[in-house]
Parts: structure tokens; sequence; C-alpha cells
């Protein structure tokens, strides 16, 4: 909190800078939600999923998102600013685990409002469709939201790693981000490759669609709500191995 307290001081110092990218990023996000007005303006229903629905569960995937967005802004630069550049020896030498340095550097705040506007589409879409939830249920719906953003976080923190043994200013996470895209609409769209894709390989689909299923009320996929935690749970413990070999592989850029 300390880090994160610091670096919103030093952000809202330029207020105008932080709202036009809090404003640019918001348009992004309205801009897929104009996507689905206009796909539903033609048709009733989806694969058996209604508008209302397909915003409750576009909505429940940009929280996790957002949170991950705030925290991830390190991962795209990491092979370029830290390695190629050198500053991951710094890291190396303050006592603090280098995977919350590198995550804790810098946030990209105006990522928040994918949590915000999710929260709104979720409460909207929950009024419209007659849902109630219970105590329970929103002790669930905040954990499973943080499993998602664990998940997300896991994979590319893994994939961020790679970056230890492929020596590329890019890397491989841009490619996999716009996968994330396939997880913020129903499993059931696709083809069953991708569905293992997403679930399986990629498990996307357990940070957004299976948790979304279960707060509909929906009778399917009920094993695969309940294992969101484990797949957390593995992800986040793969990402750790796999970054922890990266460290001990790293010999600095020789410079």
């Amino acid at each position: 909190m300390l880090y994160f307290s610091q670096y919103a001081k030093a952000r809202l110092e330029y207020r105008l800078d932080f709202f036009s990218s809090v404003f640019a990023s918001f348009l992004g996000t309205a801009a897929a939600f104009g996507f689905l007005l206009i796909v539903f303006s033609r048709v009733p229903a989806v694969h058996g999923w209604t508008f209302e629905e397909m915003v409750f569960l576009y909505g429940f995937s940009l929280i996790p998102l957002g949170i991950f967005n705030v925290l991830s802004w390190n991962l795209y630069l990491f092979s370029d600013r830290y390695l190629i550049e050198g500053r991951f020896d710094r890291v190396l030498v303050r006592p603090v685990n280098s995977i919350f340095q590198v995550l804790f550097e810098a946030f990209r705040l105006e990522s928040l409002q994918e949590s915000v506007t999710g929260i709104a589409a979720v409460v909207w879409a929950s009024r419209k469709m007659g849902l109630s939830f219970s105590a329970p249920d929103v002790v669930l719906f905040v954990l499973w939201t943080f499993c998602g953003a664990a998940i997300y976080l896991a994979i590319f923190i893994g994939l961020t790693a790679t970056s230890f043994w492929i020596e590329d200013r890019i890397g491989i996470v841009p490619p996999v981000f716009n996968l994330m895209q396939f997880g913020r609409y129903p499993l059931t769209i696709y083809d069953g490759w991708i569905r293992f894709t997403l679930s399986f390989v990629i498990p996307f689909a357990f940070a957004s669609f299976y948790p979304v299923v279960h707060f509909l009320k929906r009778g399917e996929f009920a094993r695969e709500f309940w294992a969101v935690p484990l797949i957390a749970a593995a992800c986040l413990a793969i990402a750790w191995t796999i970054w922890d070999r990266g460290v001990r592989r790293y010999h600095s850029t020789g410079s």
C-alpha cells in the first residue's frame, strides 16, 4: 500500500494528464459495450445468452481485469526496461522480492475505471434480470474476483519470466494478451479447441466465464466454478517457479 499511495500522489500531481488517461481508457471500455448493443440490436440472444447476461459477464470480467491492469504495467516493459537496459540489477540488490518490486514500481491507475465500470454493469444487469444475492454470494463474488485477478497476474508473470531465456524487446506477452478478449464472452460460442485452450492451456475462462455462470444461477459448469481458487493457486505456483528459475539464470547485461 505504501508503494501504491506514494505513486498515486505523484501521478495526481498532473491531474489533467491523469483524468485524460482515465477518459481515454473509459472510451475503450464503452466501445466494447457498444459492440454488444450493435449485436443484440439484430438478435435476441446468442447461443442462449441474453443481452443482460452478456453485460453481466462482460462487466464481471472487467473487475479482475482492472485490478490486473493496474499492477501489470511493468510486465509489458520488463524485457526492454529491466533486462536489456540492465535495471534488473538494481532490483536484485534490494531486500524485497523481485516480483513485487517489478509489479509495484509503477501502476496504471487509470485502469481502475475498468473495475468501477464493471461493477456498474454487473449492478445494472442484475437489476434488469431481477437477480438477488445472499451474503455468501457477495463474499464469493469478491473472492472470485480476486482469484480472477490472480490468474491474470500469474499467467503474465509466467510469460514475462520467459524473457530470461528469450532475449527480445517485445517478448511473448502481447500476443497472449489479445486472447483475454475471448474470455469476456460465453465459452459455449467457441469451437472445442478454443474452449480447451481457454480452460486448460491459458485458463482465462476461470477468471471470468466460469464464475459468472454460477452468479447467473445457471446450472452449467458447477465443478469449474468451485475449481477457480485451485486454478488461481496452481497458476501462481507455476508462475513463481518459472520466475525463480529465470532469476537464477540472470547474468546481468555485462556492462
